[in-house]
């Protein structure tokens, strides 16, 4: 990822559901500006989502996402159905593209319906209205397009900008916590598992949080933090450190210097810290064969010493005592509610590369299927008797 983008759990997700031929694809590509999506008479032609990240004036950052009809039939369609309303997981904002000639279907209702039940906030575009004399007959919001003429399309994006703006995340992951001029540490350990040339996407939120609120970041490896710390002229207002080092980092770090880690900063900042918190408890509960989870929202290359498949395991056998079962899941294969009944504690990484929809939805089928959920930085910092102190610097 270039230091230039802006990721992807940053962007506002902006999903396009619809029948078939109603004109997704269409609508997608007008919105756009761009061919994104493949445009076919042919019912169907959409089979799976197709997401594309890009600059979306006059909203900015944006992931365009074009899902499968929501009325496809036998089995296949079926699972292009589930494809299509899995994308709502994660969908800050909803497009129902409706065919301006054709009567509101159940299905499109039955969407709406979850739309509300789930507080996606969502506008349903009539496209092809150059096609028709009649008014539609579809709830509000609505607008009246054409994917074929350009008409409303400026209009409709007013309407999805102004629906984004208006739920888009004020919170903030560290400056909140700091008055200008101050002065933060942050620990990088640089393993093997560390991306050549760069650094990770929570330290450079971190940094550039920071940086936005007129203080100053120190970054070392924890071999060096205490050789820095001496170094200082001023104490740093707080300490933020990689949790595989939390350990270490808080045996260096006196006590009247905040200490936290970028998980706990993540869990905080995606609006599910107390929920996790709660989720450690069952970390000294756990007995032979229950089973845990461990899931990544992102992809990557296993190393030897990995921090999901390997130290975690490790750390969680020492603290407890105990030989559980652990299961693992990478990227967007997170289990159902159902499946989610079949673990005994779930442990997700930070999520910095998920949008806070996603995230919530993931945390919500655990607590749903009554399985406790805990995020790496706060499991680590527990089982380290560390978790009071690094929950210091917020207020809970």
């Amino acid at each position: 990822m270039s230091l230039n983008d802006t990721p992807s759990g940053e962007r506002v997700h902006i999903a396009f559901f619809g029948l078939r031929n109603a004109g997704k694809s269409s609508l997608v590509n007008a919105v756009t500006g761009q061919d994104l999506a493949v445009v076919s008479s042919i019912k169907g032609t959409t089979t799976d989502p197709v997401k594309k990240a890009m600059e979306l004036l006059p909203l900015g950052p944006v992931l365009i996402i074009d899902t499968p009809g929501i009325d496809d039939e036998g089995a296949l369609g079926e699972l292009r159905v589930k494809k299509a309303l899995n994308v709502l997981a994660n969908c800050d904002v909803a497009v129902l593209v409706h065919d301006a000639n054709e009567k509101f279907s159940q299905a499109e209702q039955d969407l709406v319906k979850i739309f509300d039940e789930r507080k996606i906030p969502f506008i349903i575009a009539n496209n092809k209205f150059d096609l028709t004399n009649l008014p539609p007959m579809t709830p509000q919001p609505s607008v009246n397009v054409s994917a074929l003429t350009g008409e409303n399309i400026d209009l409709l994006k007013e309407k999805i900008a102004a629906f984004a703006k208006k739920n888009e995340n004020e919170k903030k992951l560290i400056s909140d916590l700091l008055t200008p001029g101050d002065v933060c540490i942050l620990v990088v350990p640089v393993d093997k598992a560390a991306p050549k040339g760069r650094l990770i996407l929570p330290q450079q939120q971190t940094i550039r949080d920071i940086l936005d609120s007129h203080c100053s970041a120190f970054i070392c490896q924890d071999s060096e933090l205490e050789k820095t710390l001496k170094n200082l002229s001023v104490k740093p207002k707080i300490v933020v450190t990689d949790s595989q080092v939390f350990e270490k980092v808080n045996a260096v770090v006196p006590e009247n210097i905040l200490l936290t880690s970028f998980s706990i900063l993540f869990a905080r900042y995606k609006g599910s810290l107390k929920i996790l918190v709660r989720g450690a408890e069952k970390l000294a509960k756990l007995e032979d064969g229950e089973k845990v989870l461990i899931s990544e929202g992102c992809t990557h290359h296993r190393q030897c010493g990995d921090i999901g498949t390997e130290k975690i395991p490790a750390w969680i056998k020492k603290f407890t005592g105990s030989k559980p079962e652990f299961s693992f899941t990478s990227g967007g294969e997170f289990p159902d509610e159902e499946k989610l009944k079949n673990f005994d504690l779930v442990i997700h990484c930070g999520g910095c590369m998920l949008n806070e929809q996603e995230m919530q939805s993931r945390i919500k089928r655990a607590i749903n299927a009554d399985v406790p959920i805990v995020n790496y930085g706060i499991a680590i910092a527990h089982m380290h008797g560390i978790l009071k102190r690094s929950l210091e610097p917020f207020e809970l």
